[in-house]
């Protein structure tokens, strides 16, 4: 990902967390959903749930952490967004979940149930 800029870094920490999801039997419904305001990176389906991705990359941790930059207001966002796709979607009987996937360099943290649909 070195001399990549911001969004070409997003895009392939999106390509690299769609790879690892289907390496660990994740089978990926979409990819940069964009609902109002806001954007869903990864939607993906694992047994019977509906999982929201969130991918944050970075080259390096010289801007600190990447998961640092899940802040309340971003975290809002999604929820919000995902109820627009669920809705949109006639999910309503289906259980979800939020993910992030954190990547720097070559290192992957895959934090499931990252935070829960209010």
């Amino acid at each position: 990902m070195r001399g990549m800029n911001t969004k070409n870094i997003g895009n392939s920490g999106e390509n690299i967390a769609t790879e690892y999801l289907q390496g660990k039997g994740y089978k990926i419904i979409e990819r940069n959903v964009h609902l109002g305001a806001g954007e869903l990176d990864i939607v993906a389906q694992f047994g019977d749930l509906i999982v929201f991705v969130e991918v944050k990359a970075r080259n390096n941790y010289s801007f600190g952490n990447p998961l640092e930059a899940m802040t309340k207001q971003k975290i809002k966002m999604l929820i919000q967004t995902a109820k627009q796709y669920i809705s949109f979607n006639h999910l309503f009987n289906i259980q979800v979940r939020f993910d992030v996937i954190s990547i720097v360099g070559t290192e992957i943290e895959h934090i499931e149930d990252a935070f829960w649909l209010n």
